[in-house]
Formats: structure tokens, sequence, C-alpha cells
């Protein structure tokens, strides 16, 4: 199992997965502020994504909360 990353990693492209590992998209875009460290969310094919929603990162994967 891979370890937990950052939110400032996360990269466009990146796979968007429900608490059952059911694939949702691709990350389009990561909506923070890098210099203060406050995270926003993500658009994921298009739709906004709360950062609150987001229960795990790992290198190239992101799982959402049930």
């Amino acid at each position: 199992m891979a370890d937990p990353v950052s939110w400032l990693l996360i990269e466009k492209g990146w796979e968007v997965v429900d608490a059952s590992g059911a694939g949702l998209g691709k990350v389009d875009e990561v909506l923070g502020d890098h210099e203060t460290d406050i995270w926003d969310g993500l658009t994921v094919d298009g739709d906004y994504v709360a950062a609150e929603r987001v229960g795990e990162i790992v290198e190239g994967r992101i799982t959402l909360k049930a």
C-alpha cells in the first residue's frame, strides 16, 4: 500500500475513486493556495469536489470519504 501524500503533490490526471474504489474520473484542477497551505478542493471531470470530501491521497490516486 502506498504512503499518503500532501494535497500539494496532487497533479492533473490523477485517478479519483469513491470509498468503495469505484472510479469517478480524473483530476482536472487543484484548487487552493500553495503559499498559505489552504486547500479548497479539486475539479474532477469538470465537477467540484470539496477538500472535506477527500479521505486519502496517495501518489496518483485520491479516495473520497463514504
